[in-house]
């Protein structure tokens, strides 16, 4: 990664700071700085839990916490018990914390305008395509990859939607037969990729001795598809082959799945002769491993 890409992006950083006012004592002209304003908004009109605030956010328990008292001791939320479930805490906005809430909207609104309102048409649509992208390739980045038990909440989450997608998109439906379980090492291993939290996409890795890795259940979330994330999925599982001494990596894969194979084609996969009988694969590729494999590159 070169030294200039990093100093655009550090460049780019210092001017949005200084354009959205994050460096000043009181966000948006109120008496509060941008993280307590942008905790108030996120606990928003309906609510929300303290763990579901924390994990969008960001941020450990013990800042969130402090966050959280301050704008409790001004009145403009409570923090209670939900319903029913005591160990669940959950933050509500008061009287006041709606009146707060209602004029952060405003004042974010304004704030926008401010930027727009100087440049031409033509101008505006051009930021507005540029933010779009840049949320877009942010997004790519905060997507966190790591290993977990096929049996784990979020993998089990995204073993069930990989499920009900295949069912609709095979004209035969799909039934996965066998589990999963044996995609834990050292047989293999099994990947999740999350987002605020939030599971986004997995993949398997089978390492059967003598035989060549094998790729299996690669899935993205319709959410964040367009992002590169399968791509790096796969990669990932490369490279977590190479570094197990395979030197071959195979997978099968349905006709249907188009954007798939696209992807496994421009990756470096040639097509192979049949190696299973999975009756719902109609292609099935391969791909030497190298070096630069096990070194992630």
């Amino acid at each position: 990664m070169g030294e200039q890409l990093v100093d655009t992006v550090r460049r780019f950083n210092r001017t949005v700071t200084q354009r959205v006012g994050a460096l000043d004592d009181g966000y948006l002209t109120r008496d509060r700085p941008l993280a307590q304003a942008r905790l108030l908004w996120e606990v928003g009109p309906a609510g929300a839990e303290i763990a579901a605030l924390r994990t969008r956010l960001g941020l450990d328990a013990g800042h969130l916490s402090r966050l959280l008292r301050t704008l409790e001791g001004d009145g403009l939320i409570t923090v209670n018990s939900a319903p029913g479930d005591g160990r669940v805490r959950v933050a509500r906005l008061t009287a006041a914390g709606r009146t707060e809430w209602d004029v952060l909207d405003r004042l974010s609104d304004e704030l926008a305008w401010s930027i727009l309102e100087p440049l031409s048409d033509s101008q505006r649509t051009r930021l507005a395509a540029a933010m779009t992208e840049v949320e877009r390739l942010l997004m790519t980045s905060l997507v966190e990859l790591r290993v977990c038990h096929p049996g784990e909440p979020a993998a089990r989450a995204c073993l069930r939607a990989y499920t009900r997608e295949l069912a609709q998109r095979f004209e035969s439906g799909f039934d996965p037969g066998v589990g999963d379980d044996d995609l834990v090492p050292p047989a293999g291993l099994f990947l999740v990729a999350t987002l605020s939290g939030e599971p986004v996409g997995c993949g398997g890795l089978r390492l059967l001795p003598g035989e060549p890795a094998e790729i299996k259940r690669v899935w993205v979330s319709p959410s964040v598809r367009g992002l590169g994330l399968g791509r790096r999925i796969v990669r990932e599982l490369e490279r977590r082959a190479a570094d197990a001494g395979a030197d071959l990596v195979r997978l099968d894969t349905n006709d249907s799945l188009t954007e798939a194979i696209q992807l496994y084609r421009s990756s470096g996969y040639h097509e192979i002769p049949a190696y299973d009988d999975n009756p719902y694969a109609r292609h099935w590729f391969a791909k030497p491993l190298s070096s630069d494999d096990a070194a992630g590159r």
